[in-house]
């Protein structure tokens, strides 16, 4: 590694999980920050809380299907809603460049209040701080949340276990794609939006049906994409579609049995409604992840090497 942070470090692949076991775990090493899940799930004199949270500095601020506002409610719903907690409460911090137009932080604020509304979460805290310009670009948000977590929901990378079914909500890398097709300026870039959305009513139906779910997970950078309107789009900039982020979908590892139950229950909310079984769990010495091929063939799945798109969200 070198010595100083490169964009790489932030790509959410092997140069950010080697910063954080090199770096981060060292120095704050416990229970709970270890498993690195979404959020962190903790007892309290009441049910057990699961709190996240995350920084927002995705560029440009608005695009096809949301804005950083949109993005940032969203994103800490469901990390609060991958560790099987209800509809919680957020923080919400603005750090706004000197000379930002009152019109665009109002255009965010007004976004971030419809989608707390949809998602039924409320902002009860938060912090502004105004910096000089040049010193950020334009507006960067940090949003944090708290909720109680499900009764018997043990949701964690952890608890996935040999025969689990693997299901996916739906179509994937739109959010990715969305924002490179703006940047880039390309014809069907309106063609193309986001999925940012808040998943908590799809988790929460998942859980309803007591299905033996181990494990939720949003793929958000990283994420794999297989929709032909996203396959098409990296057809022409060169762009691995598999590693394209998601802001609006899941990953459910859940015990075979109750695969059906869950892929319905998935299918009957809007969130999910094009969700199928991609795959299954395998017990094997030496982990890895492996792609069945249209021409029949097996490929690796390896973690994202490098940065597709920096400041994707």
């Amino acid at each position: 590694m070198k010595d100083i942070i490169l964009l790489d470090h932030g790509s959410g692949g092997k140069a950010s999980h080697r910063l954080i076991e090199t770096r981060l775990l060292p120095r704050l090493d416990n229970p709970m920050l270890r498993v690195l899940d979404d959020g962190a799930v903790f007892d309290s004199p009441g049910p057990r809380l699961a709190m996240t949270t995350d920084s927002y500095v995705v560029s440009p601020l608005f695009f096809p299907g949301g804005d950083i506002g949109k993005l940032a409610v969203c994103g800490t719903v469901n990390d609060l809603a991958m560790c099987g907690a209800v509809s919680g409460h957020l923080s919400l911090s603005l750090v706004i460049e000197e000379g930002f137009p009152l019109a665009d932080l109002d255009r965010v604020l007004a976004s971030i209040a419809e989608t707390a509304q949809e998602a039924g979460v409320m902002v009860v805290t938060g912090d502004t701080k105004v910096v000089p310009r040049g010193a950020a670009d334009r507006l960067f948000i940090n949003t944090a949340g708290v909720g109680p977590v499900r009764e018997g929901a043990n949701l964690s990378a952890r608890f996935v276990k040999p025969g689990d079914c693997v299901i996916l909500s739906g179509n994937m890398g739109d959010h990715g794609a969305a924002i490179m097709a703006l940047r880039n300026g390309l014809n069907f870039a309106d063609e193309i939006k986001s999925d940012a959305a808040p998943l908590n009513g799809l988790a929460e139906a998942i859980m309803a049906t007591g299905a033996d779910v181990h494990c939720l997970r949003d793929p958000t950078r990283g994420g794999v994409g297989t929709t032909l309107c996203v396959a098409g789009a990296c057809d022409i900039t060169g762009l691995e579609p598999l590693y394209l982020a998601n802001e609006g979908k899941l990953l459910c590892f859940v015990a075979q049995a109750d695969a059906q139950k869950a892929l319905e229950a998935m299918k009957g909310h809007p969130y999910g409604k094009n969700a199928v079984i991609i795959g299954c769990v395998e017990e094997n010495q030496e982990p890895m992840v492996y792609m069945k091929t249209i021409a029949g063939g097996t490929r690796v799945v390896d973690m994202l090497a490098g940065e597709q798109l920096p400041r994707i969200c």
